[in-house]
């Protein structure tokens, strides 16, 4: 079983391309899929939650390990990647995300407060945003 096979069989994914998939992340109750795995062309799984989760968190909540993320050595070493997740994948996952804050700038322009669970809504939502942009290699500040 390769490692994509191992860790899409459990969890919640749809396929965004050929080797990239958005998943649902097992560690928190997500109504959306912000996860995001690629497979490189030596077969390594990379995985990232826009919601900052730590990987090794998730992979304990669904009985994997990191090395179950790697194929079977062959006796080389991988290239690292300079922006190992495509702008399309990243732009996708942050989607929702970008709704939440213009729902939040349109309710301000209106003249309506934001309610305490409203701002910690959008700041989880600006966060989301920065670690994309960190995923996709785009410099932000």
């Amino acid at each position: 079983m390769t490692p994509a096979e191992k860790f899409l069989s459990r969890v919640e994914h749809r396929q965004t391309g050929p080797g990239r998939w958005l998943f649902r992340v097992p560690t928190r109750k997500d109504r959306h899929m912000s996860g995001t795995v690629r497979e490189t062309d030596d077969g390594v799984l990379l995985v990232h939650d826009f919601g900052g989760d730590p990987v090794h968190d998730i992979l304990d909540a669904i009985g994997l390990r990191a090395s179950d993320l790697f194929p079977e050595r062959r006796g080389h070493s991988a290239k690292a990647e300079r922006r190992p997740f495509p702008a399309a994948d990243v732009l996708r996952a942050i989607a929702f995300e970008a709704m939440v804050v213009a729902a939040a700038g349109a309710a301000l322009l209106a003249g309506e407060p934001l309610t305490a669970v409203d701002r910690e809504r959008l700041i989880l939502a600006v966060s989301r945003i920065q670690a994309a942009l960190t995923a996709a290699g785009v410099s932000h500040g």
